[in-house]
C-alpha cells in the first residue's frame, strides 16, 4: 500500500495566451480541443532529478521512513537527467538510500503504473519493504515550442509514493499493463538513441524533439482507457460503480470524459487537473492522486482505479483500496 506520497510543482506557468505569441494558436482552440489552460515548466538547469527529488523527499517525510532504509528506488520518466547512469540512481545517492537498488522504467506516460506493479511485485516476493515509486518529467526540455500540435500538450512536474506491504484486501488489489508496438511511431523522440544517434543532422532535423500523430493517439486513449479500467476492476473482483474516484492520466479532457461515457460511469468520479498542468506523462496520475488525496476526494476504505496510456504504444491500470488519512486528520 502507499504510506507516503509528495509532489513537486514548478512555480513557472506558460498560459495558453503565452503560447499566443508562439505558435499559430488560440486559448479557445487549445481549452476546446484539450481541456489545457496552462502547464508547468522548470527554469534552466533544472533538471528530472532535481524534481524527482523534491518529490520524494515530501513523501519519505510523509511516511516517517528514514531513505537509509529503503530497499528500492524505481523512478518512471521518459527524461532521465541522461541515458546512463538512471536517473533513479542519482536519486538514490542524493537521498542518502545508500542500501537500496536503484532503477528506472520507461514506458512514457505509462512509467509510473509499471513501475508501481514492479514495485508491488518486489514487496510482495518479499525482495523488498521500503520502495520508493517516483514519476518525474521535463517534457519541456523535449517539446519544440515552434510546433503547434505539441508544445500546447506538455508540462514538467513530478511525485512520489512510498509503498510498503500491507494486509491482504488492503493497498494494491490488481494491475494489468499492455503494450502494443507495431503503434511505436505514433509518438516518439525519433534521434538519441543507436538507432539514430545524436549529429548535426538530427538536430536540424529537430529530431530530438517529441513526434506525435495525435488523431491516432487520440484513437487509441479512447479505446484502451475503458478497457483497461473494466478489465482491472474484474481482476480485482470490484464493481465499477463501487469505486469511489477514478484517477485517469491527465492528456486530454475529451478522453476522459469519453471513458465515464463508455463505463457509464458519473463523470464527478473521475479526478481532473489538465487544466492546470497539460500532460505531465509519467509524473501526471501520480500527481492527481496526491491532489485527490489533498483535496479531501478519498479517504481509507475508498476504492480507486488509477489508469494511463502512453507512447510504446503502452497503456496500464491498477485497482486499490486507499488505506491513507488525508492530510488535516493525519496533522
Amino acid at each position: 500500500t502507499i504510506v507516503g506520497i509528495g509532489k513537486a510543482i514548478p512555480s513557472k506557468v506558460i498560459t495558453n495566451h503565452d503560447l499566443e505569441r508562439l505558435v499559430n494558436t488560440t486559448d479557445e482552440w487549445i481549452v476546446t480541443r484539450t481541456g489545457i489552460r496552462e502547464r508547468r515548466v522548470v527554469p534552466d538547469g533544472v533538471t528530472t532529478s532535481d524534481l524527482g527529488f523534491e518529490a520524494a523527499t515530501e513523501a519519505l517525510r510523509d511516511a516517517g521512513v528514514d531513505a537509509a532504509d529503503l530497499d528500492l528506488i524505481i523512478v518512471g520518466t521518459a527524461t532521465p537527467d541522461m541515458i546512463l547512469p538512471a536517473t533513479a540512481c542519482i536519486l538514490q545517492d542524493r537521498l542518502g538510500a545508500r542500501h537500496a537498488g536503484a532503477f528506472d522504467v520507461s514506458a512514457a506516460c505509462t512509467s509510473w503504473v509499471y513501475a508501481a506493479a514492479m514495485a508491488h511485485g518486489y514487496i510482495a516476493a518479499g525482495l523488498a519493504e521500503n520502495v520508493l515509486v517516483v514519476g518525474a518529467e521535463t517534457l519541456s526540455k523535449i517539446t519544440n515550442w515552434r510546433d503547434r500540435d505539441t508544445c500546447v500538450l506538455f508540462g514538467d512536474s513530478a511525485a512520489a509514493v512510498v509503498m510498503r506491504p500491507a494486509p491482504v484486501g488492503q493497498g494494491f488489489l490488481s494491475f494489468v499493463l499492455g503494450a502494443d508496438g507495431s503503434g511505436g511511431s505514433l509518438l516518439s523522440l525519433p534521434a538519441g538513441g543507436s538507432r539514430a544517434p545524436a549529429s548535426f543532422e538530427t538536430v536540424e532535423r529537430g529530431l530530438h524533439y517529441l513526434q506525435m500523430n495525435g488523431r491516432e493517439v487520440y484513437k487509441f486513449a479512447v479505446r484502451c482507457i475503458p478497457r483497461a479500467i473494466a478489465s482491472v476492476a474484474e481482476q480485482a473482483g470490484i464493481a465499477l460503480e463501487d469505486v469511489a474516484c477514478f484517477i485517469p492520466h491527465q492528456a486530454n479532457i475529451r478522453i476522459i470524459d469519453a471513458a465515464a461515457e463508455r463505463l457509464g460511469q458519473p463523470r464527478e468520479k473521475f479526478f481532473v487537473n489538465v487544466e492546470r498542468y497539460g500532460n505531465t506523462s509519467s509524473a501526471s496520475v501520480p500527481v492527481a492522486l496526491y491532489e485527490a488525496w489533498e483535496e479531501g476526494r478519498i479517504a481509507p476504505g475508498d476504492l480507486l482505479i488509477l489508469v494511463a496510456f502512453g507512447g510504446g504504444l503502452t497503456w496500464g491500470a491498477c485497482a486499490l483500496r486507499w488505506t491513507k488519512a488525508g492530510p488535516q486528520t493525519a496533522e
